[in-house]
């Protein structure tokens, strides 16, 4: 039952020599190899030799003594950020062939720290997306299946979508993921796992391949609290390669987990009862308020007047700046090149051959917007909302420690549901872009199943570099919740 543990109980085990690193590999590689021709959770698995290979030092490690905080763990990196000598791809056909000289900090830190890469995890193309749909290399499929519909594929929300299927089905033990607008949250709760988005800044952005650069941040994707913070620790702290990283120092964020949060007092914001809300989704967050007053916390209601228009701004600013970051693939500089007669016609044809339709419609959104005669009107008038999107919260905070809300408007729906309506995709991200506009930390924990038998996840949202006191809250309502449940399409079904 390896590929069932946490990080957390697989590091005890490996240093209690109950098993080797070597087998705790050798399962998950045997896990992928039988569930990934199913799930598409990873577009590049990482040779078993080379696996193998590090496992071997890793144990080594171990019998000397001189393990690392992540040592010998099986981890999923998701396909966005650079691994030196390994394919990275944004899931994207323009970038097919590209292996990087470089490590991004993230991995590096994550290497450093004794991780076993054991694939890089499929996405949404250029992580524009909600649903894990969007990829050049195919659609991932959720773990998950409805109650009594084994025929109905669920997509695994977006764009992280491979890295949580991949942790949720027991392809790993934990992965990387990166939030824009709640890219490691969403699909978290779709997954029935953990996902962390920490403060913007904590973590590196270096070689991590940019969507929208304000806003996108590097997190954990595991099973437990415990193990985001594990995680946390290895993946963050300051780098001078990236100017918007922070110099703060990085806590023992795993020990913030199992405090007590009595007297902490738990915002519940009036503006996230949205019209609409599924009564499932509301009653759980009723069960969470409880939970958390059970606890000792003290609950107050508080109010983040500019939510409502969280989505439409953040649907100008990350547009705008994907049109400006993606310009760099024309064939030229980088990406694959499709020749044509003019230089033009390269720059057009390579990037109607290399971009998928999601990213072009963003890409073309977003040069409208900064266009000559809109900018005044749309990016600027965008920028001025989110400063005041970001003042709510900071206004929130200073009655209460953290906020809780739903982190989805619904459980996974199927693959092809809400394709035709991208208004409607665009709404799966309603209750996580306000905090990723903020730059404030959120995580989302699962805390039970719907009448379907899908996982739900309730969002905790803190203060910039409080993610101590966030795990603290997450951890107490993952107890309190006893999320025990595990995914049809796991490793061990079938094994």
């Amino acid at each position: 039952m390896l590929t069932k543990l946490t990080l957390t109980e697989a590091r005890a085990g490996l240093a209690a020599r109950k098993f080797s690193a070597r087998d705790l590999a050798k399962a998950h590689l045997d896990a992928i190899d039988r569930l990934n021709p199913k799930l598409n959770a990873y577009i590049t698995v990482v040779p078993e030799q080379d696996v193998l290979t590090a496992a071997d030092a890793a144990d080594a490690r171990y019998a000397a003594g001189t393990a690392r905080p992540m040592e010998g763990l099986p981890v999923g990196v998701k396909d966005l950020f650079c691994t030196k000598g390994i394919k990275t791809t944004a899931a994207s056909k323009i970038l097919a062939n590209f292996i990087p000289p470089y490590e991004s900090t993230v991995t590096a830190r994550l290497l450093d720290a004794g991780s076993l890469f054991v694939g890089k995890t499929n996405l949404d193309e250029f992580a524009m997306g909600s649903a894990n749909i969007t990829s050049a290399y195919g659609a991932v499929l959720n773990p998950w299946q409805r109650k009594g519909d084994e025929v109905t594929a669920l997509v695994p929300g977006g764009s992280s979508g491979g890295s949580a299927a991949a942790v949720a089905a027991g392809l790993a033990l934990a992965a990387t993921g990166t939030d824009t607008g709640g890219s490691i949250r969403q699909p978290a709760a779709f997954c029935g796992i953990v996902g962390l988005k920490p403060t913007y800044g904590r973590c590196s952005r270096w070689g991590t391949i940019a969507y929208a650069s304000s806003l996108d941040q590097a997190g954990p994707m595991t099973r437990t609290v415990a193990d985001a913070g594990l995680m946390l620790e290895a993946m963050a702290g300051f780098d001078e390669k990236d100017s918007t990283c922070s110099n703060r120092p990085v806590p023992a964020f795993a020990q913030a987990v199992g405090k007590s949060i009595k007297g902490l007092r738990v915002g519940i914001p009036a503006e996230y009862r949205a019209p609409g809300l599924s009564p499932e989704i509301s009653a759980m967050w009723e069960q969470g308020i409880a939970w958390l007053r059970d606890a000792g916390c003290e609950i107050v209601d508080v109010s983040l007047p500019h939510t409502k228009y969280g989505l439409a701004t953040y649907y100008i600013i990350a547009p705008a700046e994907c049109s400006s970051n993606l310009a760099r693939y024309d064939g030229i500089r980088f990406g694959e090149r499709k020749d044509a007669a003019t230089l033009d016609g390269i720059y057009e044809a390579t990037r109607a051959a290399g971009f998928g339709e999601e990213v072009r419609s963003r890409i073309l959104m977003g040069t409208y917007v900064l266009s000559a005669g809109y900018y005044d009107a749309y990016y600027l008038k965008a920028q001025k909302v989110r400063t005041l999107i970001k003042r709510d919260f900071v206004e929130a905070f200073e009655k209460v420690d953290v906020l809780l809300t739903p982190t989805a408007p619904s459980a996974a729906f199927a693959q092809g549901e809400n394709m035709a309506d991208p208004v409607q995709m665009y709404l799966n991200d309603i209750f996580t872009v306000p905090a990723s506009m903020a730059g404030v930390p959120a995580l989302s924990v699962p805390v039970g199943l719907d009448s379907k038998g899908l996982p739900l996840g309730l969002q905790i949202i803190g203060r910039h570099f409080d993610e101590e006191t966030v795990l603290s809250v997450g951890g107490a309502l993952e107890a309190a919740a006893g999320f025990a449940h595990t995914p049809t399409l796991h490793a061990e079904a079938g094994a």
